[in-house]
């Protein structure tokens, strides 16, 4: 089967390589793969960070969600059969091989995909929505009515993100450049703000709760914008011990996430997708083969969206 590999770490060590296709361990079953998305901590990891501690020794065959349909299934498998289409983020962080045309699956890890959504979207669900989904649910609690500061809302997860809020019945607030504040207020955006334009807490007081997509100094700053009896909830890991210690300065609740596969989560995030509620906007689709300009676009932070990759 055909496989992205990386044998050394480096985004220029990309390569297109056959590999046996995998066999079935219990409780899993095999799909023939449709898509699979791109984020950055694909190309974080490719580069020796991100999950790299998590992974084993290389060489590794990125990717960590996709779609596509089932090719065949352990004999204790009784939840999916041949044919169901299916999406699904894989073991995160240790490696789960979706840049390829086969891969080797945790059938409780999946989710079916509804009729009325398309493989190639689906591809670049999971990762994304589950992490939204589980920053403004699981660790935010976001409740009718409150008001939710979502930063770097014009990318993948921040964009959901937006959705998602509003659909919970929120007051959202998102931070983009400028070109993106209309299309992130057709997306359910209260209030926009440009990042560029001053200091944010001079602009938003008493939030709610903060879905901080930066971190680092941006991070730590946002946490002025936060109630007394807030939370931020912080996504990137590299910077989630400079952030606590902030908010322990200032007595204000921050709280990282590593999202968690989650089969039943990611059923609901497909069929708010099948019936429009919520939108995947796919910033580019190009062929497995492009992983490497897949990753060099994604790391430029100036997607409005998912990056798929079609196989």
């Amino acid at each position: 089967m055909k496989t992205i590999l990386l044998e050394r770490f480096g985004l220029d060590q990309l390569s297109v390589q056959q590999q046996p296709v995998p066999a079935l361990k219990s409780g899993e079953v095999r799909v023939r793969t449709a898509a699979c998305g791109v984020n950055p901590i694909d190309w974080k990891t490719c580069s020796g960070g991100g999950a790299a501690p998590f992974i084993g020794e290389l060489p590794f065959i990125p990717g960590w969600e996709l779609s596509g349909t089932v090719d065949a299934v352990a004999e204790d498998v009784t939840t999916l059969k041949v044919g169901d289409r299916v999406l699904g983020l894989l073991r995160f962080p240790e490696r789960a091989g979706c840049y390829a045309e086969y891969v080797a699956a945790p059938a409780s890890e999946l989710a079916r995909c509804p009729d009325a959504l398309e493989l190639i979207p689906a591809g670049g669900l999971a990762l994304a929505g589950l992490t939204a989904w589980q920053a403004l649910f699981d660790k935010g609690n976001l409740q009718p009515g409150q008001r939710v500061l979502i930063t770097a809302a014009a990318g993948g997860v921040g964009h959901l993100a937006v959705q998602l809020a509003k659909w919970q019945g929120a007051y959202v607030i998102a931070t983009a450049s400028a070109h993106n504040h209309d299309w992130l207020q057709q997306l359910g955006a209260d209030q926009c703000i440009d990042y560029n334009d001053g200091v944010l807490a001079d602009q938003v007081q008493d939030v709610d709760l903060i879905l901080d997509g930066i971190g680092g100094d941006s991070g730590e700053a946002s946490l002025a914008c936060l109630a007394s009896n807030g939370v931020l909830v912080t996504l990137p890991s590299v910077t989630k011990d400079q952030l606590i210690a902030a908010g322990d300065i200032q007595a204000k609740r921050v709280e990282p996430l590593r999202v968690t596969a989650n089969g039943k989560q990611l059923a609901e995030l497909a069929q708010l997708c099948a019936a429009g509620t919520v939108k995947l906007t796919i910033a580019a689709t190009l062929p497995l083969e492009d992983a490497g300009k897949a990753f060099a676009d994604s790391a430029s932070g100036h997607t409005r969206g998912k990056i798929i990759l079609t196989v």
